[in-house]
C-alpha cells in the first residue's frame, strides 16, 4: 500500500514555545521600549538556528579551581595565558575583577558546594534558573552565587530580578542558601534584601507575559 502524502499540519514546522533563562530574562527585564522586542527576536532566532557559544566557561573553571585549592588567584592568571587569542582582551577585562572578589572571601574557610538548576514558572513563562556555583561558610553559611560578565555593571532592576529568581527557587537550587550576584569586572558582590518580594512579583509577571507576547508575534 502506498504511503500517504503528508498533511500541511505534518510538515510545517512547530514555532519554538517561549522560553528563557536568567540570563536572557533579567537582561530583557533591563531593556525598554523597542529594545525589548528587539532583544527577543534575537533570543528566539538564536533557539531556531541552535547558535550559541559561552566565551566565559575557562574564566568560571579557573575561579572555582583557585575557590577548590585555596589558590590566590594563581589559576585566573594562567588562564590569560591559556585562552584563545581572541578572548584575550575580554579576560583581562575580566580576571583582575575575579581576583578581587577571590580575596573578598579568602580566610572565611570556603569551599565549593554543588548547585542544581530550576525550572520555574513566571506567569506562563518557563525560565530556566541557575547559580554558577555554590558556597559553603565555616560559620555555617551558604551562597548561591551567579556571575555578572557584561561591561556594563548591573543595574538595580537587573540585581533585583537576578537576586529575588534566586532566593524564589533556592529550595531547589541550594537550600537556605542566600543568593549573590557578583560584577566579575568590578569584584562587586551583591546580597539584596528579601523584602518587597509580593510587589517583585507582580512585576516580574508582568514582564513574563510581555516577553512571551513579543516571542509569540514572531510566529
Amino acid at each position: 500500500m502506498p504511503t500517504p502524502p503528508a498533511t500541511v499540519a505534518e510538515t510545517t514546522p512547530t514555532a519554538p514555545l517561549p522560553y528563557a533563562t536568567l540570563l536572557a530574562f533579567t537582561r530583557y527585564v533591563d531593556r525598554s521600549g523597542p529594545a525589548k522586542a528587539t532583544f527577543v527576536g534575537q533570543l528566539r532566532k538564536q533557539r531556531e538556528t541552535g547558535r550559541g557559544f559561552n566565551p566565559h566557561s575557562r574564566l568560571i573553571k579557573a575561579l572555582k579551581t583557585d575557590i577548590d585549592q585555596h589558590t590566590p588567584g594563581t589559576h585566573l592568571t594562567e588562564v590569560n595565558d591559556l585562552v584563545d587569542p581572541r578572548w584575550q582582551r575580554l579576560y583581562a577585562a575580566l580576571t583582575a575583577g575575579a581576583a578581587s572578589y577571590l580575596t573578598s572571601i579568602e580566610g572565611q574557610g570556603v569551599r565549593l558546594t554543588q548547585t542544581n538548576d530550576a525550572l520555574a514558572m513566571i506567569g506562563n513563562l518557563p525560565v530556566r534558573i541557575a547559580a554558577h556555583f555554590g558556597l559553603r561558610y565555616d560559620d555555617g553559611r551558604s551562597e548561591a552565587i551567579r556571575l555578572h560578565f557584561d561591561e556594563e555593571a548591573p543595574t538595580a532592576d537587573l540585581i533585583t530580578a537576578t537576586l529575588h529568581l534566586l532566593r524564589s527557587n533556592m529550595d531547589q537550587i541550594l537550600p537556605h542558601a542566600e543568593p549573590v550576584l557578583v560584577d566579575v569586572r568590578r569584584g562587586i558582590a551583591y546580597r539584596g534584601e528579601a523584602g518587597k518580594g509580593a510587589e517583585v512579583e507582580r512585576w516580574l509577571t508582568g514582564e513574563a507575559a510581555g516577553f512571551a507576547a513579543m516571542w509569540n508575534a514572531r510566529g
